[in-house]
Parts: structure tokens; C-alpha cells; sequence
């Protein structure tokens, strides 16, 4: 007789998420690391256009350096898992559209349609990229 799924015993790196799924423990952090990744891709930029306006460079260039190493360092740990490509689409994109809102929110970048439609493209593909994933 074939044991369910709710009799199954489960190995330390798989997780139940229900009707039964399994995810690698593993595999989620990675998606987590390529989010922190994606979010710290922002920083750099950010930290170059502060050195741009603030009266001392060197506050904002500090900001970009610790930004990209903090980046880099958890795209290296979400690539244990995810695709070099979806990987590397993903941390841009996250990075694309965050600097473009940071923009648009702190620095008086425009709002166009265009420019909301293109960053809503972005969005759909890093989506996708999850999902095909």
C-alpha cells in the first residue's frame, strides 16, 4: 500500500507548503538572498548620486562601494540554487525598477507613462522568471 504524503518522512531540507508540495529548504533561502541582493543593487547607484549632491563625495561613495559588496555577496549565495540567468535577471531587475522608484520618489525623476509602463515589464519578467523557475 502506498503511503500519503502526510506519512512520508520529510528530510531536513524539504519543506511542506501544502496539497503536497515540496520546497528545498535551500532553493527559498536562495529566492530570499536574491531579493536582499536585489534590494542592496539599489544602494550603489543611490550612494553614486548622493556623492553627486551631497557636500562630501565620500559618504555617498562609501554607501556604493558596502552596497555592491553586500550585493555581490548575496547574489553569490542565491546562485548555489537559482540559475546563473535567472539569477543575475532577477538581482537587475530588482535593482532596475528600485532605483527607478528611488528616482522618481527622492529625486524628482519623471513618472511617464512610458517610464511606469517599461518598469511594470520589468516586474511581469522577474515575475516569470519565479515561476519558471
Amino acid at each position: 500500500m502506498e503511503q500519503s504524503l502526510w506519512h512520508q518522512p520529510l528530510s531536513h531540507a524539504q519543506l511542506f507548503v501544502g496539497r503536497g508540495l515540496f520546497i528545498n529548504k535551500l532553493e527559498e533561502m536562495s529566492w530570499i538572498y536574491l531579493i536582499i541582493a536585489g534590494m542592496f543593487e539599489i544602494g550603489w547607484p543611490l550612494g553614486l548620486k548622493l556623492s553627486q549632491t551631497m557636500p562630501s563625495k565620500v559618504l555617498g561613495i562609501v554607501i556604493a562601494v558596502i552596497s555592491m559588496a553586500v550585493s555581490g555577496y548575496f547574489l553569490w549565495m542565491a546562485q548555489k540554487t537559482i540559475p546563473i540567468g535567472t539569477a543575475y535577471a532577477v538581482w537587475t531587475g530588482i535593482g532596475a525598477v528600485g532605483t527607478l522608484l528611488v528616482g522618481i520618489l527622492f529625486f524628482g525623476d519623471s513618472s511617464s507613462v512610458w517610464r511606469m509602463l517599461s518598469a511594470l515589464l520589468i516586474v511581469i519578467g522577474i515575475v516569470g522568471l519565479k515561476l519558471a523557475n
